[in-house]
């Protein structure tokens, strides 16, 4: 397979015809809630605000709790990134002498729906998922016979844990930035942050071509030998050795087969899944030896290849489609709405995480 780093993923339903329309008319259309971590435990030199946002990018977002505080923005916790085009409730941190100005933060699209205490400043990851409530207007007059057998779908097998094209940046151009920075074509960028960024689409790339690899030669669902599997839905990694025992786990969910995130300390695979992985490196023109020289911006991880959404639902409403599904952190609800309407609804200026 043509390692392409601007096509999109390939559909785990394609086989099922989608029930058409486009997401994110209004802000409300696209709701977001932040599972947290943990929950604040009361006391501490950290204020925890749960807040809701209306139409607000996650860079502005912090910008403005920093502003409305007088406070250094980076002194503004939070664990994940959450969409523009959205209605959005998750949790922010900030330090505990910012107390006395917590009534500037109301208003202009933000909301204190309730304030705590806790120890240590929010950091990225530090949350389960994000429940999702997303409205599809201008569905299909046949929506409501092509949904049910879509869900069913999606609850029994599983949604590809692709990453979205908010990864990529516009047009791909961060994704492709980070793919040359790794081929030595171009200079690395003096902006810390933008190499971090452009380095970690390329990550993201190479994963997706791939997982696109297995879904399209009907391995997803299938333990290889030599597979790095992940305990469901959390928990440590091993190398599958007794695949019919491992596959049996697999198809009770009790583990997931997990792909590569390439870098410098990737949990190495074995045997045939290992020769699958290096595949990937060469059609991208890569090897092993690319991920060195970057420090700590390419330790290189693992991924789940697939997350089970048994809670996904969904109805036909007067305005269109609603769906309601919980994600773990770091997938991309937009990639699930897609499987279902089999249209682009996806918008690459999106932070979505």
């Amino acid at each position: 397979m043509t390692f392409d780093p601007l096509a999109a993923p390939p559909l785990g339903t394609a086989d099922l015809p989608g029930t058409g329309g486009r997401i994110k008319g209004e802000p409300e259309d696209f709701e977001v809630e932040e599972i947290p971590a943990y929950q604040p435990s009361g006391t501490g030199d950290f204020l925890y605000l749960w807040i809701e946002k209306r139409g607000m990018g996650a860079e502005y977002f912090a910008r403005q709790i920093a502003r409305r505080l007088n406070l250094p923005v980076g002194e503004v916790g939070t664990a994940g990134l959450k969409d523009r085009h959205a209605v959005t409730r998750q949790m922010v941190s900030v330090p505990v002498a910012a107390e006395p100005r917590l009534p500037e933060l109301e208003g202009d699209g933000i909301r204190v729906l309730s304030v705590s205490r806790h120890g240590n400043k929010l950091k990225p990851g530090h949350l389960h998922g994000n429940r999702f409530r997303i409205l599809v207007r201008g569905a299909a007059p046949e929506a409501a016979d092509r949904l049910p057998p879509l869900l069913d779908r999606l609850r029994r097998e599983g949604l590809p844990n692709f990453y979205g094209p908010q990864r990529f940046g516009r047009d791909g151009e961060t994704g492709l930035l980070g793919l040359a920075l790794l081929r030595k074509e171009k200079a690395p960028p003096r902006n810390p942050f933008l190499r971090k960024l452009a380095l970690s689409a390329a990550q993201s790339a190479l994963f997706n071509h791939y997982l696109s690899c297995r879904l399209k030669e009907g391995l997803l669902r299938r333990v290889l030998p030599g597979d790095v599997m992940a305990k469901w839905p959390f928990g440590g990694m091993f190398v599958a050795e007794d695949l019919e025992r491992e596959q049996e786990r697999f198809d009770r969910r009790e583990t997931v087969s997990a792909g590569p995130i390439f870098g410098r300390k990737t949990f190495a695979a074995a045997g045939e899944a290992a020769e699958r992985e290096a595949s990937t490196l060469q059609a991208a023109g890569l090897t092993t030896a690319a991920m060195h020289g970057f420090g700590k911006l390419l330790q290189g991880t693992r991924r789940h290849n697939l997350v089970y959404v048994d809670d996904v639902a969904g109805a036909v409403e007067t305005e269109g489609i609603r769906l309601t599904f919980t994600l773990p952190a770091g997938s991309y609800a937009t990639l699930l709405v897609r499987e279902v309407t089999k249209t682009d609804t996806l918008d690459a200026t999106e932070e979505a995480e």
